[in-house]
């Protein structure tokens, strides 16, 4: 057995999930077991357009269960794509939702199905207090997942990311049921994936782990998974956007992907909290704006975790197990992979800032930083990632 086939299993951590090369072959009987019989695919515009797709509903065709493809989803997905994801399922009558893509596919794809059977706007059923009781839960339509990048973990997540137009923010959704009942982890659909891309969703995918091994909330179960994934990320991320067929790399890397958005349980940060803005506002890429801004949120938790920092340190069996060890092998990855220094790379400018901090200080993610955070404090961030400066904590 060689390396590649040995990396393959069934896993029921959180949800049912087939991993391996090949897998998506056991796409139709995934959708059966999950009593779908009329499947609508969901996935973005831009992966619509490439041969994986096509391919796919071929697969489900040969197998009878032709599917329909709705692709109207933007790359920061917003509640009109929900809301037209929603007709397109009511009119063809559809009985369940195959989730496809990166997180952009895979969260429009678990809200329209959850939106499907309310009658309730999208926004009744933002991540606040208990909103989620409000969901119609025996409405809600059956989800297949099948991630084609390796970043956000959104198959295995119980919430997505939708943005609201009328005031440019990004908004959780969510409900337990919103996880999928199967997932198809198949690394080969990876393999594809240009360099820059692959570089932004694995640094998404170190974030995920990163800020959930940093939150000060108890979870050790979630805390063991982050260090694993971590470990993972450091070994293989720089392989697999040097070598994008290392089918390996690709391997491990969605691995680490899948084990983040279980490990994020434990809370995420600032990282998100100064992301999600630009995403809304400027529609930058949210894997890309992440890795711009870790380093500078590192430096300013540091006296929050700097001892948990030298155990991870040595973990990773970097030299001089520190703080600082951990923040170099950071700055050193974002510049093997091609990450650049400074957020005014993507367009954020300074008189962007105020409004911003504004956004981020109320994103919910601010409640598993490390350390307190206020507008003021994120304002002071956003300045020194367009300045290119990192500060002492």
């Amino acid at each position: 057995m060689t390396a590649v086939q040995s990396l393959r299993g069934n896993w029921n951590y959180p949800t049912a999930i087939r991993f391996g090369v090949g897998r998506i072959a056991e796409l139709p009987d995934a959708c059966r077991e999950a009593g779908i019989a009329k499947p609508l695919l969901i996935t973005d515009k831009g992966l619509a357009k490439l041969s994986i797709v096509t391919e796919t509903l071929a697969l489900l065709a040969a197998a009878g269960l032709p599917a329909r493809l709705f692709a109207d989803v933007r790359p920061n997905p917003t509640a009109a794509d929900v809301e037209a994801g929603v007709a397109a399922y009511r009119a063809g009558g559809y009985d369940g939702v195959i989730a496809f893509g990166g997180g952009s596919g895979l969260d429009a794809a678990k809200a329209i199905a959850l939106m499907v059977g309310q009658d309730r706007p999208i926004w009744d059923f933002e991540d606040r207090d208990d909103w989620w009781t409000r969901v119609k839960v025996e409405s809600m339509a059956p989800v297949v997942a099948v991630p084609t990048t390796s970043g956000t973990g959104s198959e295995v997540g119980r919430a997505s990311v939708i943005t609201d137009e009328s005031d440019h923010a990004k908004k959780i959704i969510f409900h337990p049921r919103m996880m999928p009942q199967i997932v198809i982890a198949d690394p080969a659909l990876t393999l594809d994936l240009p360099p820059k891309v692959t570089a932004a969703v694995g640094i998404d995918a170190l974030s995920h782990n990163l800020e959930a091994y940093c939150s000060p909330f108890y979870h050790p179960i979630a805390q063991g998974v982050a260090l694993e994934a971590i470990s993972l990320v450091k070994q293989w991320l720089p392989v697999a956007v040097r070598e994008g067929q290392n089918i390996e790399a690709r391997s491990h890397m969605m691995v680490a992907s899948t084990m983040g958005a279980t490990a994020f349980q434990k809370g995420l940060g600032a990282m998100h909290s100064l992301s999600h803005p630009c995403g809304a506002l400027l529609n930058s890429h949210h894997g890309l704006t992440i890795a711009i801004v870790m380093p500078y949120v590192l430096a300013f938790n540091r006296p929050a975790i700097d001892a948990r920092m030298t155990a991870l340190a040595r973990y990773l069996d970097l030299p001089s197990p520190s703080f600082q060890a951990v923040l170099d092998w950071v700055l050193a990855l974002r510049q093997e992979i091609g990450i650049p220094n400074r957020l005014d790379a993507i367009g954020v400018s300074r008189d962007m800032v105020p409004r911003l901090a504004k956004m981020a200080a109320q994103d919910p993610s601010c409640g598993g930083n490390p350390r307190k955070v206020n507008a003021e404090v994120l304002a002071q961030l956003y300045e020194d990632a367009i300045d290119g400066v990192l500060r002492a904590g």
